[in-house]
């Protein structure tokens, strides 16, 4: 990942690069007034992109914030010390859970989110850079988790929050939809998960086409 960040925050030298990285590196100028933030149910788990300290801030007072699951998981740069320092500072819980946006989602990771979201102090924000794709998976799995139908794990993949189904991110979808035709209605989730989902056989099915493709992965080169 690309980054300037020298890894201090204590100076005002480095906290200038921090934000530096932060804005200019890793695009956080875009997240200056566009969060994407979005109840996903609400009191209990919210999403958003990577937020801004000042954001965590807001999201504290508005909805009783407690806990931050940082989707893009350590990457050592600007927008991740940053927000951080500023969970330790607010007193939420602050969990590392990386996913893939143009990978099948892997069994041992959605386990483990699950097991975070059954434990986490409530409301929790879910978030990774751009809030749509990392995030909508989360959100989907939350959805299903909680006994939801696809059709409501689906919407949280939506072009609202950024995601493009016709691009490699559209590996995402295809997890849903495999759940949906397998085992929806006649097996848990999380059952399905543990003992039938086949990532492998997913990669080999899923190809993406098309201009969005390329408009996703090549230019917006979102992560």
């Amino acid at each position: 990942m690309d980054t300037i960040y020298r890894g201090d925050l204590v100076s005002k030298a480095g906290r200038r690069n921090a934000w530096i990285d932060a804005l200019f590196v890793d695009h956080a100028v875009l997240r200056l007034g566009w969060t994407n933030f979005a109840p996903v149910q609400p009191g209990v788990l919210y999403r958003s992109n990577h937020p801004l300290p000042g954001h965590l801030q807001r999201y504290v007072n508005r909805v009783g914030l407690r806990s931050v699951i940082n989707l893009r998981g350590a990457c050592a740069n600007g927008s991740d010390a940053l927000s951080r320092e500023a969970a330790g500072r607010l007193g939420l819980e602050f969990y590392d859970m990386a996913l893939e946006s143009r990978g099948a989602p892997q069994r041992a990771r959605i386990l483990r989110l699950a097991e975070i979201y059954r434990t986490m102090a409530r409301p929790g924000l879910i978030h990774c850079k751009s809030g749509a794709d990392r995030a909508g998976l989360a959100a989907a799995l939350y959805r299903l988790i909680e006994g939801g139908s696809s059709a409501q794990a689906l919407a949280e993949l939506s072009w609202r929050y950024g995601h493009i189904k016709q691009s490699n991110t559209g590996i995402l979808d295809a997890f849903i939809e495999t759940y949906a035709r397998e085992a929806e209605g006649r097996i848990g989730f999380l059952d399905w998960v543990q003992t039938a989902y086949d990532e492998a056989a997913l990669r080999e099915r899923f190809r993406a086409r098309g201009v969005a493709r390329f408009v996703n992965d090549r230019i917006l080169r979102r992560e």
